[in-house]
């Protein structure tokens, strides 16, 4: 049975790519031929010659002539089927616009119906690693998929063209997704190449992304629907390579599926999750490991918010734990440069909820100063109460729509001021400071955030006190607006302001004095 559901998955997949890339002798007119052409065709059938469009821009012309009539351009990866030839000119019908005329020959290259599998399959390994090749490279696929056998296709042959498919579709997206070439035949060849994707069969889906600053437009991503990909994990002759490979590109966060409730986005995180734990990480090459365990660390990161946010504390703590012992997992060594954001970008979300893992207070007299209300709408109230003083009538009171980590409230030893983290969103957790401005004055409230930005990936933590109530020290790192802001902060408590800061904790006196010891246990911002 298991057989049978992979040759209809092969079936489903060669329909998909080879729709334009197979020549059928009766999808179109043929030309004249004599009586004995034609009974020599009825006594032994044959199929046509193929040609692939290897220059961009090629005239499709009426005549074989420079100066004929031009009926189309044709892209790199479209199919043709030959019909004849003249000169340096070679008779064609493209089944994809339902229209024949001529070409030149040095724009194309001729396949013969009897090529061999594995010719293609050479060619495509070639192919699948040329920049700007992609459209060339999944009609290549195509051919080769129609014209192995379905017991290659059930191997690592097979294996290898869904990894290619799923590679080229995705490099396609991630050029349609940049900027706009300034050059007009460059822009008409990334058109060209997304529609011989789209006549293959390879969908792609277009979606509004915020800017990278608050003043830019909304800009366009293209992303790939991932069908290869999930074909690939699906492949028992699959390597453990290819299965990571495949599970990166399906749970990538750019082009999860645009969903606009918190439980949808909790089940497909949950769903990434499963697919990044199916694999086999002993089994995986070192840097594909390390890859593998820095997307885990990212998607356990989300689903502990996502669990805290429901008042699932248990699911929060578990989330949390997980997210962190990926990222241990991780050897930076083994990442470049590029891959390194992506680290970083994975503990800053690790870091963020890094207080879903503790199960007692930091502070209990500190927690015991606080009252936390739920409100119906959805908002957390918090409020600092004198212990001596009924709840109801708290010193100060805030409500928000994040969550409130009351794990991390932390009272100064002069009881005059107290630190509490806030988390508003995924990956963005801010620190709110209570302070206590004189016996008649009351206390005030102020929020630091991770960077003056909109909210992107980010934390402002507390690390230590310093004697006297009149500092603290803060550790802030985020990524926010297309910039990278990271510091350790001596603050003036009153204004929130810093009076030193460095990049290095260890370039301050005060951090090494006075920074708090479970900040320095359990804290990434130490990380480097």
């Amino acid at each position: 049975m298991a057989n049978l559901d992979w040759k209809l998955a092969l079936v489903t997949l060669a329909a998909m790519l080879a729709a334009a890339v197979t020549i059928h002798a009766d999808a179109a007119p043929a030309p004249a031929a004599s009586p004995d052409a034609a009974a020599a065709r009825t006594a032994a059938p044959t199929t046509p010659d193929a040609a692939l469009v290897v220059v961009d821009g090629t005239a499709l012309r009426a005549a074989p002539r420079d100066d004929a009539p031009q009926h189309t351009l044709l892209w790199r990866g479209d199919a043709l089927e030959l019909r004849g030839e003249r000169g340096e000119y070679l008779q064609v019908w493209d089944h994809g616009r339902e229209r024949g005329g001529w070409v030149r020959r040095t724009s194309v290259h001729r396949l013969p119906a009897d090529v061999p599998p594995a010719e293609l399959r050479a060619v495509l390994g070639f192919v699948r690693d040329l920049p700007g090749a992609e459209a060339l490279g999944l009609a290549l696929a195509g051919q080769f998929v129609a014209a192995a056998p379905a017991d290659a296709l059930r191997g690592p042959a097979g294996a290898d063209a869904l990894d290619a498919v799923g590679m080229l579709a995705e490099r396609l997206a991630e050029r349609a997704s940049a900027p706009p070439s300034p050059r007009l035949a460059e822009q008409a060849a990334l058109s060209g190449h997304l529609d011989v994707a789209q006549r293959l069969g390879v969908r792609l889906t277009s979606r509004e992304v915020d800017a990278t600053t608050g003043t830019a437009a909304p800009t366009l991503r293209v992303c790939y629907d991932g069908d290869a990909w999930r074909r690939l994990l699906a492949h028992a002759a699959a390597t453990p390579e290819q299965r990571a490979h495949a599970a990166l590109s399906l749970t990538r966060e750019a082009c999860a599926p645009e969903i606009l409730t918190p439980s949808a986005r909790e089940q497909h995180d949950a769903w990434r999750a499963g697919v990044l734990d199916a694999l086999p990480a002993a089994d995986l090459p070192p840097l594909w490991r390390q890859r593998v365990a820095v997307r885990r660390t990212a998607v356990w990161a989300s689903l502990a918010f996502a669990r805290a946010r429901r008042g699932d504390a248990d699911g929060a703590r578990e989330a949390s734990e997980r997210s962190l012992a990926a990222l241990a997992d991780v050897d930076r060594s083994d990442l470049a440069d590029d891959e390194l954001a992506q680290y970083n970008r994975a503990a800053l979300r690790a870091n963020a909820v890094r207080w879903a893992a503790a199960t007692v207070p930091a502070s209990p007299s500190a927690a015991a100063r606080l009252a936390l209300e739920s409100m119906p709408d959805g908002q957390t109230c918090v409020g600092l109460v004198d212990a001596r003083a009924p709840a109801s009538a708290p010193l100060v009171r805030r409500c928000t729509w994040g969550h409130v980590w009351a794990a991390s409230a932390t009272l100064n030893r002069e009881g005059s001021a107290l630190a509490l983290a806030v988390q508003p969103t995924d990956g963005w957790r801010e620190l709110w400071v209570f302070r206590r401005n004189g016996p008649s004055r009351g206390w005030t409230l102020q929020v630091l955030p991770p960077a003056p930005a909109t909210p992107g990936l980010g934390y402002a933590e507390f690390a230590g006190w310093v004697p006297g109530g009149q500092q603290l020290l803060v550790a802030r790192e985020a990524i926010a607006e297309g910039r990278t802001v990271r510091r350790f902060e001596v603050l003036k408590l009153d204004t929130l302001t810093p009076e030193r800061s460095a990049f290095d904790a260890a370039a301050l006196g005060a951090f090494t004095r006075w920074q708090d010891a479970q900040w320095k246990r359990s804290s990434l911002a130490l990380r480097w």
